[in-house]
């Protein structure tokens, strides 16, 4: 019978891995790439080039660490790459990793949390001793923000196990001997979320801020997305760039994914210039929904809102310049006006914040000039006009009555762990004297948006008319509508016929049920 029992033990022990397998929960989840894996240089990150020049000395260092060491230097510890989500972090990090040729370890904060108390800690430090043993090396821990967040953020009389993993990551970044040449990158959008102990020098020493692109930035990244596509010879990668203010690398690599994806569709042997137009409506104001059918009511109505948006645009002076207005659906929306800043824009003035609003009530103020009734498409136009008049109050000091003082709610996150209730910074009396002032602000420029509608009510007719026999007009056409000009006929691409085989196969096929109606549409 002892011997039965002793041989069902080492069964069960080699089905279960033995002790190997329980000791495999503290090992770490680090991905170590090899070097002909790196392919990856600083010619692929185009766009940030301050952020790479920060980043050539942490590979020259790691080149050549004996000639920092020789004078006495030591390069930082921790480089925490901040920015945006879509920048770039991740890019960076396997840039520097290819440039300097050494090991490269990569895997995210989350990696490191598990159920069991001490997996984490034991993670990171067989994370290092690894890194250790390849020195010179890169640690890259991505979503920083899941393994720093600031300690004593859990419930009071609790032992976070993410605490006590953060606990040994600070030992580890600061028990380094100058010579293990071991760097630890990290990567976060979210860097106010982090601990301080972590922020500190001799951890993380340097913190790289890689911000969204500018125009010459979108252009140089459009190049790198674009080697291997063929153009087109009207595609102009500057004016692309110039069509797309905020957008980040992962936008624009989308960008021109989905150019690629609609050239094909169209069996065409290189992306033109129209499908990029096409890929940029898609990404901005998504995909069209021409199934949907809509009520002469609604159609009359979905193009007055819409021209009274593009009307005043055009009107203020202040406003960004119109692009495209179009009653198409797309998306959850029934319509849509899409306006364009000329250049990147920093900074915002008051009048460009007025005519923001204004153009926000554009839509409104044309339904009650034209119909007898309001209909709730503006509900997103009034939650942003309030939404700015709200700003332009509180946050930047542009009120004449209140004065200029930052009257913003001091708020905190509710997983730091400090406050669970926001604070106002102002009494009650301020408050009703605040609310006054939005309300007074919105109702002036509604006023003045239904006057400059009302003074122009035979352009706003025009751009209806018009609105509904073309379903959407460009900012040269609306100049022309504007100035009483008759628009230049319409351009209708013929539709491609398919062969007869495969005309005659599709017909005979029965309906599969494949394409499924589209959802009703939300108000707004």
């Amino acid at each position: 019978m002892m011997l039965v029992l002793v041989l069902v033990f080492i069964m069960f022990f080699r089905r279960m891995g033995g002790a190997g397998s329980a000791m495999s929960f503290a090992r770490s989840k680090g991905r170590l790439h090899a070097e002909e894996d790196l392919k990856i240089t600083f010619d692929d990150a185009a766009g940030i080039d301050e952020a790479v020049e920060e980043l050539r000395e942490i590979v020259e260092f790691l080149r050549t660490p004996g000639k920092y060491q020789a004078l006495g230097g030591r390069i930082p510890r921790g480089v925490l790459l901040v920015g945006p989500p879509g920048t770039g972090k991740t890019l960076l990090a396997k840039a520097v990793a290819g440039e300097a040729g050494v090991p490269f370890f990569s895997l995210s904060g989350s990696d490191f949390v598990e159920m069991f108390v001490g997996v984490g800690a034991a993670r990171v430090r067989d994370m290092f001793s690894q890194a250790v043993q390849k020195a010179p090396s890169i640690i890259f821990i991505d979503e920083m923000d899941a393994l720093g967040k600031t300690r004593g953020s859990g419930m009071p009389g609790g032992h976070d196990e993410r605490d006590q993993t953060l606990n040994a990551l600070l030992v580890e970044m600061d028990g380094f001997s100058s010579d293990q040449s071991v760097i630890v990158m990290g990567a976060t959008n979210r860097p106010e979320t982090l601990d301080p102990a972590l922020l500190r020098p001799g951890r993380f020493d340097r913190r790289v801020v890689v911000a969204r692109p500018d125009l010459r930035g979108r252009l140089a990244i459009l190049k790198v997305h674009t080697r291997r596509v063929p153009l087109g010879d009207d595609v102009d990668l500057r004016v692309v760039a110039q069509s797309t203010p905020g957008f980040v690398g992962a936008d624009l690599q989308n960008l021109v994914n989905e150019g690629a994806l609609l050239a094909a569709r169209r069996d065409a042997q290189s992306v033109e210039k129209c499908d990029f137009e096409m890929a940029r409506d898609k990404v901005m104001m998504g995909s069209e929904r021409r199934s949907l059918v809509m009520t002469e009511e609604d159609k009359r109505a979905t193009a007055i809102h819409e021209a009274g948006h593009a009307l005043i645009a055009m009107l203020t002076e202040a406003a960004d310049p119109v692009h495209k207005v179009t009653i198409i659906p797309r998306g959850m929306a029934l319509g849509l006006t899409m306006t364009m800043p000329d250049e990147d824009r920093f900074n915002l003035t008051k009048d460009q914040i007025i005519a923001q609003i204004k153009h926000a009530m554009g839509g409104r103020a044309a339904e009650k000039l034209c119909l007898d009734y309001l209909s709730t498409g503006a509900s997103n136009d009034l939650k942003q006009a309030t939404d700015l008049a709200r700003r332009m109050i509180c946050n930047y000091g542009m009120s004449d009555t209140l004065g200029p003082v930052s009257l913003s709610d001091d708020e905190h996150d509710v997983f730091l762990g400090r406050d669970l209730m926001s604070h106002k910074s102002y009494s009650e009396k301020k408050a009703q004297q605040i609310d006054d002032e939005i309300s007074d602000v919105l109702t002036s420029l509604y006023d003045e948006a239904y006057e400059m509608l009302r003074e122009n009510r035979d352009v706003l007719d025009r751009i209806t008319e018009a609105l509904l026999e073309r379903e959407t007009l460009d900012g040269a056409e609306l100049k022309l509508l504007i100035a009483g000009e008759e628009l230049p006929p319409m351009i209708v691409p013929p539709e491609p016929t398919p062969p007869a085989e495969q005309a005659d196969e599709e017909e005979s096929k029965p309906y599969s049920g494949d394409k499924l109606p589209d959802p009703e549409p939300v108000p707004g």
